[in-house]
């Protein structure tokens, strides 16, 4: 089982951007459809993004456009591009990965699919 380890958080104003990197321990990264999820201050967590072991890409409707999933196996890293960030996007963001053992083009898109969880960093977005 892989263990993650988010980065790239921090404090930026509205409009502008980061970049959310995902690193993965253990050898078999490319076995797993990984995806971000983000909770903000009393609310549930949610979905973000979710890429599949194949390199597709799927986005809750309030990030397309503006965030891009993406995944580098030789790596064993996923980012998550955040663009035109809005002070609503201010949360706690974290990465997890399902073992994949079905299709290769599948995206879990409920954290209850997810088998492992990073830590999380935090994204805070000042207006």
């Amino acid at each position: 089982q892989v263990q993650l380890v988010e980065s790239g958080g921090g404090l930026v104003q509205a409009g502008g951007s980061l970049r959310l990197s995902c690193a993965a321990s253990g050898r078999t990264f490319s076995a797993y459809a990984m995806g971000w999820f983000r909770q903000a201050p009393g609310k549930e967590r949610e979905f973000v993004a979710g890429i599949s072991r194949s390199g597709d890409t799927y986005y809750a409707d309030s990030m397309k456009g503006r965030f891009t999933i993406s995944r580098d196996n030789a790596k064993n890293t996923v980012y998550l591009q955040m663009n035109s960030l809005k002070f609503e996007d201010t949360a706690v963001y974290h990465c997890a990965a399902r073992y994949g053992s079905g299709s290769l083009y599948y995206i879990p898109r409920t954290q209850d699919l997810y088998d492992v969880w990073g830590q999380g960093t935090q994204v805070t977005v000042s207006s």
